[in-house]
Protein backbone atom coordinates (compact mmCIF):
# COMPACT_ATOMS: atom_id res chain seq x y z
CA UNK A 1 0.00 0.00 0.00
CA UNK A 2 2.78 2.44 0.91
CA UNK A 3 4.57 1.82 -2.39
CA UNK A 4 1.38 2.66 -4.25
CA UNK A 5 1.13 5.98 -2.42
CA UNK A 6 4.71 6.82 -3.33
CA UNK A 7 3.97 6.16 -6.99
CA UNK A 8 0.84 8.27 -6.84
CA UNK A 9 2.75 11.14 -5.19
CA UNK A 10 5.40 11.00 -7.90
CA UNK A 11 2.74 11.11 -10.59
CA UNK A 12 1.12 14.07 -8.87
CA UNK A 13 4.45 15.95 -8.68
CA UNK A 14 5.21 15.28 -12.35
CA UNK A 15 1.75 16.48 -13.40
CA UNK A 16 2.16 19.57 -11.23
CA UNK A 17 5.58 20.34 -12.73
CA UNK A 18 4.17 19.83 -16.22
CA UNK A 19 1.37 22.30 -15.58
CA UNK A 20 3.87 24.84 -14.23
CA UNK A 21 6.10 24.50 -17.31
CA UNK A 22 3.11 24.84 -19.67
CA UNK A 23 1.90 27.96 -17.86
CA UNK A 24 5.36 29.55 -18.03
CA UNK A 25 5.69 28.64 -21.70
CA UNK A 26 2.28 30.17 -22.43
CA UNK A 27 3.26 33.32 -20.53
CA UNK A 28 6.47 33.75 -22.56
CA UNK A 29 4.65 33.10 -25.86
CA UNK A 30 1.94 35.69 -25.11
CA UNK A 31 4.66 38.23 -24.28
CA UNK A 32 6.59 37.53 -27.51
CA UNK A 33 3.65 37.51 -29.94
CA UNK A 34 3.24 41.35 -30.11
CA UNK A 35 7.01 41.77 -30.50
CA UNK A 36 7.15 39.21 -33.31
CA UNK A 37 4.27 40.89 -35.16
CA UNK A 38 5.94 44.30 -34.76
CA UNK A 39 9.25 42.95 -36.12
CA UNK A 40 7.39 41.48 -39.09
CA UNK A 41 5.65 44.78 -39.81
CA UNK A 42 8.93 46.71 -39.65
CA UNK A 43 10.69 44.19 -41.91
CA UNK A 44 7.90 44.28 -44.49
CA UNK A 45 7.77 48.07 -44.57
CA UNK A 46 11.57 48.38 -44.75
CA UNK A 47 11.83 45.92 -47.67
CA UNK A 48 8.61 46.47 -49.60
CA UNK A 49 6.26 48.93 -47.99
CA UNK A 50 8.52 51.98 -48.41
CA UNK A 51 8.38 51.54 -52.21
CA UNK A 52 4.65 52.30 -52.12
CA UNK A 53 5.36 55.88 -51.09
CA UNK A 54 6.76 58.25 -53.67
CA UNK A 55 10.10 59.83 -52.85
CA UNK A 56 9.63 63.57 -52.21
CA UNK A 57 11.05 65.96 -54.77
CA UNK A 58 13.07 67.75 -52.07
CA UNK A 59 15.41 65.20 -50.42
CA UNK A 60 15.08 64.84 -46.66
CA UNK A 61 18.67 65.12 -45.43
CA UNK A 62 20.19 66.49 -42.28
CA UNK A 63 23.84 66.78 -41.33
CA UNK A 64 25.05 68.16 -38.00
CA UNK A 65 28.52 69.49 -37.23
CA UNK A 66 29.47 68.12 -33.80
CA UNK A 67 32.90 69.70 -33.46
CA UNK A 68 35.47 71.63 -35.49
CA UNK A 69 39.14 71.28 -34.58
CA UNK A 70 41.97 73.48 -35.82
CA UNK A 71 45.48 72.09 -36.08
CA UNK A 72 48.41 73.71 -37.90
CA UNK A 73 47.69 73.68 -41.64
CA UNK A 74 44.44 71.74 -41.33
CA UNK A 75 40.80 71.95 -40.27
CA UNK A 76 39.04 68.85 -38.97
CA UNK A 77 35.24 68.70 -38.78
CA UNK A 78 33.25 65.92 -37.12
CA UNK A 79 29.80 65.52 -38.68
CA UNK A 80 26.86 63.20 -37.99
CA UNK A 81 23.99 62.18 -40.24
CA UNK A 82 20.83 62.84 -38.19
CA UNK A 83 18.41 62.54 -41.11
CA UNK A 84 16.22 59.58 -42.07
CA UNK A 85 18.36 58.40 -45.01
CA UNK A 86 22.04 58.00 -45.79
CA UNK A 87 23.95 61.05 -47.02
CA UNK A 88 26.76 61.30 -49.57
CA UNK A 89 29.09 64.30 -49.13
CA UNK A 90 30.15 65.44 -52.61
CA UNK A 91 32.06 68.67 -51.93
CA UNK A 92 33.46 70.78 -49.10
CA UNK A 93 33.94 74.55 -49.06
CA UNK A 94 35.84 76.90 -46.76
CA UNK A 95 34.54 80.48 -46.82
CA UNK A 96 32.51 79.58 -49.94
CA UNK A 97 35.60 78.37 -51.85
CA UNK A 98 35.72 74.74 -52.93
CA UNK A 99 38.47 72.88 -51.12
CA UNK A 100 40.01 69.45 -51.31
CA UNK A 101 39.10 67.29 -48.33
CA UNK A 102 39.38 63.70 -47.19
CA UNK A 103 36.41 62.03 -45.51
CA UNK A 104 36.86 59.10 -43.14
CA UNK A 105 35.66 56.35 -43.06
CA UNK A 106 33.57 57.16 -46.13
CA UNK A 107 31.86 60.07 -47.83
CA UNK A 108 28.61 58.08 -47.72
CA UNK A 109 27.32 58.36 -44.14
CA UNK A 110 24.53 56.05 -42.93
CA UNK A 111 21.74 57.28 -40.66
CA UNK A 112 23.19 58.31 -37.27
CA UNK A 113 26.64 57.57 -38.68
CA UNK A 114 29.62 59.82 -38.04
CA UNK A 115 32.37 60.99 -40.37
CA UNK A 116 35.55 63.02 -40.06
CA UNK A 117 36.26 65.67 -42.68
CA UNK A 118 39.94 66.65 -42.86
CA UNK A 119 40.72 69.81 -44.86
CA UNK A 120 44.33 70.80 -45.58
CA UNK A 121 44.09 74.54 -45.08
CA UNK A 122 46.40 77.35 -43.98
CA UNK A 123 44.17 79.18 -41.53
CA UNK A 124 45.12 82.40 -39.77
CA UNK A 125 44.66 82.81 -36.03
CA UNK A 126 41.90 85.26 -35.11
CA UNK A 127 40.14 85.03 -38.48
CA UNK A 128 36.58 83.64 -38.94
CA UNK A 129 36.01 80.57 -41.11
CA UNK A 130 32.85 78.96 -42.48
CA UNK A 131 32.93 75.27 -43.37
CA UNK A 132 30.21 73.88 -45.64
CA UNK A 133 29.50 70.28 -46.61
CA UNK A 134 27.56 69.86 -49.87
CA UNK A 135 25.71 66.59 -50.36
CA UNK A 136 25.24 64.74 -53.66
CA UNK A 137 21.70 66.17 -53.83
CA UNK A 138 23.01 69.74 -53.61
CA UNK A 139 21.96 70.51 -50.05
CA UNK A 140 24.39 72.57 -47.97
CA UNK A 141 25.14 72.20 -44.26
CA UNK A 142 27.32 74.84 -42.63
CA UNK A 143 29.13 75.54 -39.39
CA UNK A 144 31.50 78.36 -38.49
CA UNK A 145 34.57 79.12 -36.43
CA UNK A 146 34.11 82.69 -35.27
CA UNK A 147 37.68 83.17 -34.05
CA UNK A 148 40.32 80.74 -35.29
CA UNK A 149 42.54 79.35 -32.55
CA UNK A 150 44.55 76.14 -32.39
CA UNK A 151 42.63 73.42 -30.58
CA UNK A 152 44.44 71.94 -27.58
CA UNK A 153 45.53 68.34 -28.05
CA UNK A 154 45.77 65.90 -25.14
CA UNK A 155 49.15 66.32 -23.48
CA UNK A 156 50.69 67.02 -20.11
CA UNK A 157 50.73 70.78 -20.70
CA UNK A 158 47.01 71.12 -21.44
CA UNK A 159 46.07 68.49 -18.88
CA UNK A 160 47.86 70.68 -16.35
CA UNK A 161 46.19 73.88 -17.56
CA UNK A 162 42.70 72.39 -17.42
CA UNK A 163 43.40 70.78 -14.03
CA UNK A 164 44.49 74.17 -12.70
CA UNK A 165 41.25 75.71 -13.98
CA UNK A 166 39.26 73.00 -12.26
CA UNK A 167 41.11 73.58 -9.00
CA UNK A 168 40.52 77.33 -9.20
CA UNK A 169 36.80 77.14 -9.91
CA UNK A 170 35.93 73.96 -8.01
CA UNK A 171 38.30 72.74 -5.32
CA UNK A 172 39.64 75.96 -3.75
CA UNK A 173 36.24 77.73 -3.39
CA UNK A 174 34.73 74.66 -1.70
CA UNK A 175 37.50 74.47 0.88
CA UNK A 176 37.28 78.22 1.45
CA UNK A 177 33.61 77.73 2.26
CA UNK A 178 34.61 75.16 4.90
CA UNK A 179 36.27 77.98 6.86
CA UNK A 180 32.78 79.03 8.02
CA UNK A 181 32.49 75.80 10.01
CA UNK A 182 33.79 77.28 13.33
CA UNK A 183 31.32 80.16 12.99
CA UNK A 184 28.41 77.79 12.36
CA UNK A 185 29.39 75.74 15.43
CA UNK A 186 28.72 78.77 17.65
CA UNK A 187 25.26 79.79 16.46
CA UNK A 188 22.00 78.86 18.23
CA UNK A 189 19.64 76.15 16.98
CA UNK A 190 17.28 78.79 15.58
CA UNK A 191 20.06 80.31 13.48
CA UNK A 192 21.36 76.86 12.56
CA UNK A 193 17.99 76.13 10.96
CA UNK A 194 18.24 79.52 9.24
CA UNK A 195 21.56 78.50 7.70
CA UNK A 196 20.20 75.09 6.70
CA UNK A 197 17.39 76.92 4.90
CA UNK A 198 19.98 79.20 3.35
CA UNK A 199 21.79 76.06 2.14
CA UNK A 200 18.53 74.84 0.58
CA UNK A 201 18.23 78.19 -1.22
CA UNK A 202 21.79 77.91 -2.53
CA UNK A 203 21.13 74.42 -3.83
CA UNK A 204 17.78 75.30 -5.43
CA UNK A 205 19.55 78.05 -7.37
CA UNK A 206 22.28 75.61 -8.44
CA UNK A 207 19.68 73.04 -9.50
CA UNK A 208 17.70 75.51 -11.59
CA UNK A 209 20.96 76.84 -13.07
CA UNK A 210 21.97 73.29 -14.05
CA UNK A 211 18.58 72.74 -15.72
CA UNK A 212 18.95 76.05 -17.56
CA UNK A 213 22.37 74.99 -18.82
CA UNK A 214 20.96 71.60 -19.85
CA UNK A 215 18.19 73.19 -21.93
CA UNK A 216 20.65 75.62 -23.53
CA UNK A 217 22.94 72.78 -24.60
CA UNK A 218 19.94 70.67 -25.66
CA UNK A 219 19.04 73.35 -28.21
CA UNK A 220 22.35 72.60 -29.96
CA UNK A 221 21.80 68.83 -29.76
CA UNK A 222 20.55 67.20 -32.98
CA UNK A 223 16.80 66.68 -32.76
CA UNK A 224 17.10 62.94 -33.32
CA UNK A 225 18.77 62.58 -29.91
CA UNK A 226 15.79 64.27 -28.18
CA UNK A 227 17.52 66.70 -25.84
CA UNK A 228 14.44 67.32 -23.72
CA UNK A 229 13.99 63.57 -23.23
CA UNK A 230 17.63 63.31 -22.12
CA UNK A 231 17.04 66.07 -19.58
CA UNK A 232 13.87 64.39 -18.30
CA UNK A 233 15.54 61.00 -17.92
CA UNK A 234 18.74 62.37 -16.39
CA UNK A 235 16.94 64.56 -13.86
CA UNK A 236 14.33 62.02 -12.77
CA UNK A 237 16.65 59.02 -12.63
CA UNK A 238 19.34 60.81 -10.61
CA UNK A 239 16.68 62.17 -8.25
CA UNK A 240 15.05 58.77 -7.74
CA UNK A 241 18.34 56.88 -7.37
CA UNK A 242 19.45 59.28 -4.66
CA UNK A 243 16.05 59.03 -2.98
CA UNK A 244 16.65 55.27 -2.70
CA UNK A 245 20.18 55.91 -1.39
CA UNK A 246 18.78 58.43 1.09
CA UNK A 247 16.21 55.96 2.38
CA UNK A 248 18.92 53.36 2.96
CA UNK A 249 21.21 55.81 4.76
CA UNK A 250 19.27 58.63 6.45
CA UNK A 251 15.67 57.72 5.71
CA UNK A 252 13.32 55.39 7.57
CA UNK A 253 16.00 54.21 10.02
CA UNK A 254 17.23 57.68 10.95
CA UNK A 255 15.87 57.34 14.50
CA UNK A 256 18.04 54.25 15.02
CA UNK A 257 21.25 56.02 14.00
CA UNK A 258 23.34 58.70 15.67
CA UNK A 259 22.70 62.35 14.93
CA UNK A 260 26.26 62.69 13.60
CA UNK A 261 25.72 59.80 11.16
CA UNK A 262 22.53 61.35 9.75
CA UNK A 263 24.04 64.82 9.35
CA UNK A 264 27.29 63.48 7.89
CA UNK A 265 25.38 61.36 5.38
CA UNK A 266 23.45 64.46 4.33
CA UNK A 267 26.71 66.42 3.97
CA UNK A 268 28.07 63.70 1.68
CA UNK A 269 24.91 63.81 -0.43
CA UNK A 270 25.20 67.60 -0.73
CA UNK A 271 28.87 67.25 -1.74
CA UNK A 272 27.98 64.63 -4.37
CA UNK A 273 25.20 66.81 -5.81
CA UNK A 274 27.47 69.86 -5.96
CA UNK A 275 30.20 67.69 -7.50
CA UNK A 276 27.89 66.69 -10.34
CA UNK A 277 27.00 70.35 -10.86
CA UNK A 278 30.69 71.28 -10.89
CA UNK A 279 31.32 68.55 -13.46
CA UNK A 280 28.89 70.32 -15.77
CA UNK A 281 30.47 73.66 -14.95
CA UNK A 282 33.88 72.24 -15.84
CA UNK A 283 32.48 70.98 -19.15
CA UNK A 284 31.34 74.49 -20.03
CA UNK A 285 34.69 76.01 -19.06
CA UNK A 286 36.79 73.45 -20.94
CA UNK A 287 34.76 73.69 -24.14
CA UNK A 288 34.66 77.49 -23.98
CA UNK A 289 38.44 77.59 -23.54
CA UNK A 290 38.89 75.45 -26.65
CA UNK A 291 36.69 77.83 -28.61
CA UNK A 292 38.61 80.86 -27.35
CA UNK A 293 35.56 82.24 -25.52
CA UNK A 294 36.98 82.35 -21.99
CA UNK A 295 39.25 85.17 -20.92
CA UNK A 296 41.73 83.45 -18.63
CA UNK A 297 42.27 86.38 -16.31
CA UNK A 298 42.12 87.23 -12.65
CA UNK A 299 38.54 88.48 -12.96
CA UNK A 300 37.28 85.06 -14.07
CA UNK A 301 39.06 83.31 -11.20
CA UNK A 302 37.73 85.83 -8.65
CA UNK A 303 34.23 85.56 -10.09
CA UNK A 304 34.05 81.79 -9.79
CA UNK A 305 35.68 81.84 -6.35
CA UNK A 306 33.03 84.26 -5.06
CA UNK A 307 30.20 82.32 -6.67
CA UNK A 308 31.34 78.84 -5.58
CA UNK A 309 32.56 79.63 -2.07
CA UNK A 310 28.93 79.31 -0.98
CA UNK A 311 29.03 75.63 -2.00
CA UNK A 312 31.49 74.81 0.78
CA UNK A 313 29.27 76.63 3.24
CA UNK A 314 26.31 74.50 2.16
CA UNK A 315 28.25 71.26 2.62
CA UNK A 316 29.38 71.89 6.21
CA UNK A 317 26.12 73.47 7.43
CA UNK A 318 24.40 70.13 8.24
CA UNK A 319 27.34 68.92 10.42
CA UNK A 320 27.93 72.19 12.26
CA UNK A 321 25.66 71.27 15.18
CA UNK A 322 26.21 68.37 17.56
CA UNK A 323 29.29 66.18 17.59
CA UNK A 324 32.16 67.34 15.36
CA UNK A 325 33.13 64.95 12.53
CA UNK A 326 36.71 63.77 12.13
CA UNK A 327 38.91 66.00 9.95
CA UNK A 328 39.28 63.29 7.30
CA UNK A 329 35.62 63.79 6.43
CA UNK A 330 36.22 67.44 5.53
CA UNK A 331 39.05 66.41 3.20
CA UNK A 332 36.87 63.82 1.45
CA UNK A 333 33.85 66.13 1.24
CA UNK A 334 35.91 68.85 -0.42
CA UNK A 335 37.37 66.44 -2.95
CA UNK A 336 33.96 64.94 -3.70
CA UNK A 337 32.50 68.37 -4.44
CA UNK A 338 35.46 70.04 -6.14
CA UNK A 339 37.45 67.45 -8.08
CA UNK A 340 34.65 66.74 -10.64
CA UNK A 341 35.28 70.28 -11.95
CA UNK A 342 38.75 69.10 -13.01
CA UNK A 343 37.35 66.09 -14.87
CA UNK A 344 34.77 68.39 -16.43
CA UNK A 345 37.43 70.71 -17.85
CA UNK A 346 39.31 67.72 -19.29
CA UNK A 347 36.18 66.31 -20.93
CA UNK A 348 35.08 69.72 -22.18
CA UNK A 349 38.53 70.56 -23.53
CA UNK A 350 39.33 67.30 -25.29
CA UNK A 351 36.19 65.25 -26.05
CA UNK A 352 33.26 67.62 -25.59
CA UNK A 353 29.83 66.43 -26.76
CA UNK A 354 26.54 68.36 -26.55
CA UNK A 355 24.69 65.09 -25.92
CA UNK A 356 26.80 64.15 -22.90
CA UNK A 357 26.85 67.72 -21.62
CA UNK A 358 23.04 67.82 -21.67
CA UNK A 359 22.88 64.54 -19.74
CA UNK A 360 25.52 65.59 -17.17
CA UNK A 361 23.76 68.88 -16.43
CA UNK A 362 20.43 67.07 -16.05
CA UNK A 363 21.92 64.46 -13.70
CA UNK A 364 23.46 67.24 -11.62
CA UNK A 365 20.11 69.05 -11.39
CA UNK A 366 18.29 65.93 -10.25
CA UNK A 367 20.93 65.19 -7.62
CA UNK A 368 20.77 68.71 -6.23
CA UNK A 369 16.97 68.73 -6.03
CA UNK A 370 17.08 65.44 -4.12
CA UNK A 371 19.53 66.94 -1.63
CA UNK A 372 17.15 69.89 -1.10
CA UNK A 373 14.42 67.34 -0.40
CA UNK A 374 16.64 65.68 2.26
CA UNK A 375 17.47 69.03 3.88
CA UNK A 376 13.79 69.94 4.15
CA UNK A 377 13.08 66.50 5.67
CA UNK A 378 15.85 67.02 8.23
CA UNK A 379 14.48 70.44 9.18
CA UNK A 380 10.95 69.04 9.46
CA UNK A 381 12.18 66.42 11.94
CA UNK A 382 13.82 69.10 14.08
CA UNK A 383 11.08 71.72 13.80
CA UNK A 384 7.35 71.29 13.25
CA UNK A 385 7.19 74.39 11.06
CA UNK A 386 10.07 73.22 8.87
CA UNK A 387 10.68 75.56 5.97
CA UNK A 388 7.37 77.33 6.73
CA UNK A 389 8.91 79.10 9.73
CA UNK A 390 9.47 82.81 8.97
CA UNK A 391 13.15 82.62 9.95
CA UNK A 392 13.70 79.54 7.83
CA UNK A 393 11.82 80.99 4.87
CA UNK A 394 13.98 84.11 5.12
CA UNK A 395 17.07 81.90 5.03
CA UNK A 396 15.80 80.25 1.84
CA UNK A 397 15.27 83.64 0.17
CA UNK A 398 18.69 84.90 1.34
CA UNK A 399 20.32 81.78 -0.14
CA UNK A 400 18.71 82.44 -3.51
CA UNK A 401 19.78 86.11 -3.41
CA UNK A 402 23.37 85.21 -2.51
CA UNK A 403 23.66 82.88 -5.49
CA UNK A 404 22.10 85.45 -7.81
CA UNK A 405 24.38 88.27 -6.68
CA UNK A 406 27.57 86.20 -6.70
CA UNK A 407 26.57 84.86 -10.11
CA UNK A 408 26.91 88.39 -11.48
CA UNK A 409 30.68 88.12 -10.96
CA UNK A 410 30.97 85.10 -13.25
CA UNK A 411 31.72 85.97 -16.86
CA UNK A 412 31.84 83.28 -19.53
Amino acid sequence: MSNKKVVENKDFVSVKNGDWLRSKFTLVITALIPIAILIGMIYWFATKGASLIETPVVPVEKLDFERIILHPEEIIAYVRNTGPTEIAIAQVTVNEALWEASIHPNNVIPRLGRATITIPFHWVEGEPYEITAITSTGLKFTDAVEIAKETPTPGWRYFGIFAMLGVYVGVIPVYLGFLWFPFLRRVSKKWMNFFLSLTAGLLIFLGVDALHEAFEVAERTPGVFQGVALITMGTLLSFLVLVIVGKRTIGTQASQKSDLYVRLALAYMIAAGIGLHNLGEGLAIGSAYVLGEVALGAFLVIGFAIHNITEGFGIVAPVASGEKPRNIHFLILGLLAGVPAIFGTWIGGFIYSDIWATLFFAIGAGAIFQVVYEIIKLMSRESEAGIGNLTNFTGLVVGLLIMYITGLFVVI
